[in-house]
């Protein structure tokens, strides 16, 4: 296994809390109009996530488990985006996470030698965290335990399921590096 995964459990308070979320997001959060990001911020918030001003969140978006969620100032989640979150996703400041996105925190240890006394493989977890002024193009996948540092970019339908520096742009599946992000200075 991993060694960043943990075994993860699910309360009874941990499903309950979901239940009334899912209750929540079909009634007023995904029937919202789309320039209403204020009172989607304020619902995740009601379900104790920590989103920052202004964060842009799409009624078509979902998010698993809001207690798990933060994103910083002006960062945002599109449409179609679905944020499996049974772990904690960090977003930095001024990132975008593109239409049809997929950020995964769980998956099954496979490797558990105990599977054939058992009737499921074991839910483990690892957090994801994208930092600052990362952009994740459409489609693209990240799983559990990744980190994306400042600035990085990943180009559409890629899969991320390592580690990537910032200030780079990366493609594939999975994504590998393919060139440096420069910045344009000011122009005249």
């Amino acid at each position: 296994m991993n060694p960043r995964y943990r075994i993860s459990s699910v309360s009874p308070k941990n499903k309950l809390a979901r239940l009334v979320w899912n209750i929540v997001w079909a009634m007023l959060y995904r029937p919202s109009p789309t320039p209403l990001h204020a009172w989607r911020r304020f619902l995740l918030r009601v379900f104790g996530a920590k989103i920052g001003k202004p964060a842009y969140l799409y009624p078509s978006s979902r998010v698993w488990a809001p207690w798990n969620l933060e994103m910083g100032n002006h960062s945002t989640l599109a449409s179609n985006v679905d944020c499996y979150c049974v772990d904690k996703v960090v977003i930095g400041s001024f990132t975008t996470v593109s239409q049809y996105s997929y950020l995964c925190t769980a998956t099954h240890d496979y490797t558990d030698p105990s599977i054939e006394y058992r009737p499921q493989m074991q839910l483990v977890t690892a957090p994801i965290k994208l930092g600052d002024r990362v952009w994740l193009t459409a489609d693209v996948f990240v799983g559990p335990g990744v980190h994306i540092e400042d600035g990085a970019i990943v180009l559409a339908r890629s899969s991320v399921f390592g580690d990537l520096p910032s200030w780079v742009v990366a493609c594939g599946t999975p994504a590998k590096v393919t060139r440096k992000r420069l910045l344009r200075s000011g122009s005249s």
